[in-house]
Order: structure tokens, then C-alpha cells, then sequence
């Protein structure tokens, strides 16, 4: 077993002295090796109290770069940071924290290609990501490659987390056995999250590494531990493995990792599928969406006419409210909360969960240009209207997030 340094010995000295940790116990820690999937809301005190902890090899796994947005509670960031590597950023903020320890930096997507060979010089995982896609990868690949995985997640006022993939426990598809359809359920960006809920359910996250670490107390194995921050109420459920699991199960039909966005996906052409928003998802199939949509470019005409449930660029829709505003109808289809936060002027909302019972109040013959925050829920609606009649429908592509870049700058993204 590895030795600690005078150094080690004074900056732990807190923890040493506890007898479930001790000298053996700090020195596990220091042998131990944690790879942090997401630095984010939840990643940012998972990591700080794990390189804090003295948890001797550490590894960032994200791709993303900060945004102004992330700092109401993506801790490890300040403001010079914007636009900055997360994963970089976080080695070097950790770094100055504890030098002590090694800080790896993954600035990389996770994909069913690259997982597996990421998490293999890692112990633990914790999962802190904020997508149904890496959450099943993450998932199936702790199965494969006999990882634990430290799951957590968060959504508006309330929290989850448990420990998956252990030998004596549970998986997480034995709990939720596939992904939601694409925008079944809201995410963070639509349906907000407190700040100080990440801190809460990423401290936790980390305590539970620790107790795993340490061979100490009874971690979270078989058991979802649920948060609602309001009612500052906590309550365990027991969740069981199951025998026919696609994944952990006795016989897995889950033996080869594919990407699961293709899981993750839905038409959206039935109306149960716009009025189901009330459960919990996060943040990247409205952004894959956006991806694919921003492809698609703005060819929504053909012989002068209007292909239904075409794209159109932001841009153009602001030429056309232009020079004729009277031809178009703006239809906003996000949540009241995200009106209230910014809007277009001149547009009429009606929140998607609420289109299926009001989709009377519109004119099915006007020329109707449909958005959201990013493209997702305005194609949802869009397919739900031509199934209901409407002839002239554009979803407007990258929603009010692309129209910030490209005409209104004033519009704040979020």
C-alpha cells in the first residue's frame, strides 16, 4: 500500500483521525481511482470534495465549455471562465486545491466508440450527467467493463441518487429499463433547477465514493434515495435487481454498446406525446435535436409554396415579420416560465402540454411559424398540428437560442 507524506498526513489530518478512516483508510483513498462523468452542476462538488478528500487519481470527463448560465450552480467555475474548457478548467481548479493528487482531463463526448476505454484505468464512476443518452451509456458500460456507478441526477426542487452497477445490486436499467422518448418529460433548461439542489445531490454523490472507497457504512447498494428540497424531505426506496434485465439480468440481451440517441428519440406524431411533462430529464436531446435541425438549413419553399413542417432560419423569420407581419402567426409553444424570462414579440403562446385540448384557437389555414427554446418541442408540435389538419407549418430552427445569435441579441440564452 502506498504511503502518505508529512504533507498528506497534516492536509488529511481532520479525516485521519476518524477511526472508520485512519491511516489505512486516507491511504486507500489515495490509491483509489474516480473518474467524474460531467462537470456540471452535480460534477462540480463531486469533484471539489473528492480532490479535496485526497482521492489520489481523478479524472473530468466533459466536453462542453462553460456558460454564464452554468454558474448559477456549477461551482468549480467563475466568471473568466466563460467560454472556457470545462474539463481543463476543472483539472486546473482542482489542481490548486489538492497538488497533491492526479487530475486528468477527458475533454471528450462519451460514446459507446470511447467509454469503455475512458472509465478502464477507473475504479469508480460517477455518473453526473445531465442526458438520458450518456446516463444508459454510462450505464451499460459500468455493466460490461464491472464498474460501480455512482448515479445522481436533479430537476427543479428535487434530487435522486443510488449506487448501480455493484456486485451485490442493481443496475440502472433494472430500475428505468429504456430512455424516455425524446421531450416525453421536460429538462433543466425548460423546467428550471435550484441551484443549491446540484450541491446537495453532488455532496452526496461524493460521500457515497467515499464510503465505497473506504469499505464504510451502507451505501446507497440496492436503495433510491429521492430529495424534494421544499419540503426538505428525504425518502429510500428499494430497488432490486432484476433477473431479466436487458443489462445485469441472468441472461443480457445488452452484451455490445451502441449510442443511445437513437433510443432517445421519438416522432412525436401521436398526441400522447406532447402532453406528458412531468417527469424529469435533462439537457441534451433538445440540443441533439437543435444540432440536427441547424443541418436542415431554411429550405422551407418548393415551386413557391411552403413544405409543411419545413425548417426556417431565424433569420428569415424576421425578415418575413418584416415585410409581412400580418401573413405570419409566431406561435410559442414553451412553458409560461420561459415567457415571462424572454420572448418574441407579437407571438402567440400556447405551452405544449397544452396544445393537444387548445390547438382549436388556431387558424389551421394561416401560415404558422412554430418555436420553442431550441427546436425540440416546437417539431413535436409541429407534427402534432399536421396530424390535426394544418397545412402551413415551419418549425423555426434552433429556436429562440438561435434567434439570440442571429437577429436579437438582447434575448438572453438560458
Amino acid at each position: 500500500m502506498v504511503d502518505l507524506s508529512t504533507s498528506e498526513k497534516s492536509r488529511y489530518a481532520r479525516q485521519i483521525i476518524l477511526p472508520e478512516v485512519g491511516m489505512q483508510g486516507q491511504k486507500r483513498l489515495k490509491e483509489a481511482r474516480v473518474a467524474v462523468v460531467g462537470a456540471g452542476g452535480l460534477g462540480s462538488p463531486v469533484s471539489l470534495y473528492l480532490a479535496a478528500a485526497g482521492v489520489g487519481k481523478l479524472g473530468i470527463v466533459d466536453f462542453d465549455d462553460v456558460d454564464l448560465s452554468n454558474l448559477q450552480r456549477q461551482v468549480l467555475y467563475s466568471v473568466d471562465d466563460v467560454k472556457k474548457s470545462k474539463s481543463d478548467t476543472a483539472q486546473k481548479r482542482l489542481a490548486a486545491i489538492n497538488p497533491e493528487i492526479e487530475i486528468i482531463s477527458h475533454r471528450i463526448r462519451l460514446t459507446a466508440e470511447n467509454v469503455l476505454r475512458t472509465i478502464e484505468d477507473y475504479d469508480l464512476v460517477v455518473d453526473g450527467t445531465d442526458n438520458f443518452a450518456t446516463r444508459y451509456l454510462i450505464n451499460d458500460a459500468c455493466v460490461i467493463a464491472k464498474k460501480i456507478n455512482v448515479y445522481g441526477s436533479i430537476f427543479r426542487f428535487e434530487g435522486q441518487l443510488s449506487v448501480f452497477c455493484h456486485p451485490d445490486g442493481p443496475c440502472y436499467r433494472c430500475l428505468f429499463p429504456v430512455p424516455p422518448a425524446a421531450d416525453a418529460v421536460p429538462n433543466c433548461a425548460e423546467g428550471g433547477v435550484l441551484g443549491v439542489l446540484a450541491g446537495v445531490i453532488g455532496t452526496l454523490q461524493a460521500t457515497e465514493a467515499v464510503k465505497l472507497i473506504l469499505a464504510e457504512g451502507q451505501p446507497l447498494i440496492g436503495k433510491l434515495l429521492l430529495y424534494n428540497a421544499l419540503d426538505m424531505e428525504f425518502h429510500k426506496l428499494t430497488v432490486k435487481r432484476k433477473h431479466d434485465c436487458p443489462s445485469c439480468g441472468d441472461h443480457p440481451t445488452i452484451t455490445k454498446l451502441v449510442d443511445q440517441d437513437a433510443y432517445c428519440a421519438s416522432d412525436g406524431t401521436t398526441p400522447g406525446g406532447i402532453g406528458n411533462t412531468t417527469s424529469n430529464k435533462d439537457q441534451n436531446t433538445e440540443d441533439q435535436t437543435f444540432s440536427n435541425a441547424t443541418k436542415k438549413g431554411s429550405d422551407t419553399m418548393t415551386n413557391g409554396s411552403i413544405v409543411n413542417g419545413s425548417e426556417i432560419q431565424p433569420k428569415d423569420v424576421a425578415q418575413l415579420l418584416k415585410e409581412t407581419p400580418d401573413d405570419v402567426v409566431l406561435l410559442d409553444v414553451r412553458n409560461n416560465n420561459e415567457v415571462e424570462f424572454c420572448k418574441i414579440e407579437g407571438s402567440i403562446h400556447i405551452p405544449l402540454p397544452e396544445l393537444q385540448s387548445r390547438f382549436g384557437e388556431l387558424d389551421s389555414a394561416a401560415d404558422m411559424i412554430i418555436y420553442c427554446r431550441s427546436g425540440a418541442r416546437s417539431r413535436m408540435a409541429v407534427d402534432f398540428l399536421q396530424q390535426s389538419g394544418f397545412k402551413k407549418l415551419r418549425n423555426m430552427t434552433g429556436g429562440i437560442l438561435l434567434w439570440s445569435d442571429q437577429v436579437d441579441s438582447a434575448i438572453p440564452k438560458y
